[in-house]
């Protein structure tokens, strides 16, 4: 046989017998703003009364932005250069700017990608007010005790919101056979948890990677005892916050799937607004209390103990120490909380551009 047709030959026989998801992501290749619609998925349902935001009868959006000290540009042109397809300023409860692009409008379906993530901590945060879980102190392996064989003993839930759990993941989307590449186009997260190892002590340093959401997300499973974790999030966020919307989040396979807690609720721009309604009056909904106002704090404080990066906290990223947070997905889909503005900011986007998404939120939340 001729030796330089082998390693080919072992490939393609791999991809076959071997690996689905290696396949899928020849396919696919990269996460992409239209994903919501390749994956099978739970699906949420709006009902009873919707939230609507007023609306302002004049448009008070910026109208010019200045970057890195070039000429202003109008803010429009900059927004549809960088690839936005959707960007909400909401302030005083009031849509202030809402602008949609590429072909996108207000009933446009866009994944969130990690922005999930914070979604994850919300519902953990609920589950812990129910008394479903007792405490971020306790290690998951109260929850997931095939772990212990693991060594995962001293990882509690906190390490593991915190992204200082110390698993050995890798997160690089461009590597087929790395774990985020398995947990998203995979077909069995369940398992693929199980194999998880750790590469460092827990709570000694921070490092973003998707395997500790998904982790929560197999605690949530556990606790919720045959509810899939869409159901909680329907009767915990989508109804009591009067989505407008139907929503969805996607799954591993289409019969008995798990939520993709890291990443993958397939909404609307204005729905996902609520969400940072939510978290800018401390977890109350219109004088319900749908998360504790505690945990919101927690979620959103500086906090460097523990290995805890200043800049991120219980899946939120933080980008300054003076109160603001936000989501925050691969392709540029951002909720942004500013508490002492009284507003929220959301972007949707194909992909980021060449924007700092972090800096042009600080910037408009001063103008206001």
């Amino acid at each position: 046989m001729n030796q330089c047709k082998l390693p080919t030959l072992l490939l393609l026989i791999f991809m076959t017998f071997n690996s689905c998801k290696v396949s899928r992501f020849v396919v696919y290749n990269f996460a992409d703003i239209n994903d919501y619609k390749k994956f099978p998925s739970h699906a949420l349902q709006h009902g009873g009364e919707k939230f609507l935001f007023h609306t302002s009868a004049q448009e008070k959006g910026p109208k010019k932005i200045t970057v890195e000290g070039k000429e202003p540009v109008p803010f429009e042109k900059y927004l549809e250069d960088n690839n936005t397809v959707a960007f909400m300023v909401i302030h005083n409860d009031t849509i202030q700017y809402e602008k949609y692009f590429k072909g996108y409008d207000k009933t446009s379906i866009v994944p969130s990608f990690s922005m999930a993530k914070s979604v994850t901590s919300i519902l953990i945060g609920c589950a812990i007010d129910e008394g479903l879980i007792k405490s971020v102190q306790e290690p998951i392996t109260n929850y997931i005790p095939e772990l212990k064989k693991n060594g995962f003993e001293k990882v509690s839930i906190e390490h593991v919101l915190q992204m200082t759990s110390g698993i050995d993941f890798n997160e690089g989307y461009a590597n087929p056979f790395g774990e985020v590449a398995n947990f998203y186009y995979g077909r069995n997260l369940r398992k693929a948890l199980l194999k998880l190892k750790l590469k460092r002590e827990p709570g000694k340093q921070f490092e973003y990677v998707s395997g500790n959401p998904q982790l929560l997300g197999l605690i949530l499973e556990r606790v919720l005892k045959g509810r899939t974790i869409t159901e909680y999030m329907q009767e915990k966020l989508w109804q009591p916050l009067g989505m407008e919307y139907d929503g969805s989040w996607s799954t591993d396979k289409k019969k008995n799937g798990m939520e993709k807690t890291f990443c993958c609720i397939n909404a609307r721009a204005r729905d996902f607004a609520k969400i940072g309604r939510l978290y800018l009056n401390k977890g109350n909904w219109n004088g319900r209390q749908i998360v504790s106002e505690s945990w919101v704090k927690q979620s959103t404080k500086v906090d460097t103990t523990k290995g805890s990066a200043s800049y991120y906290q219980y899946q939120w990223w933080l980008p300054t120490q003076r109160g603001d947070f936000m989501a925050q997905g691969i392709l540029g889909q951002y909720i942004y909380v500013n508490p002492a503005k009284n507003l929220v900011i959301v972007r949707l986007g194909k992909n980021k551009g060449k924007a700092d998404w972090g800096d042009v939120f600080v910037g408009l939340a001063a103008a206001y």
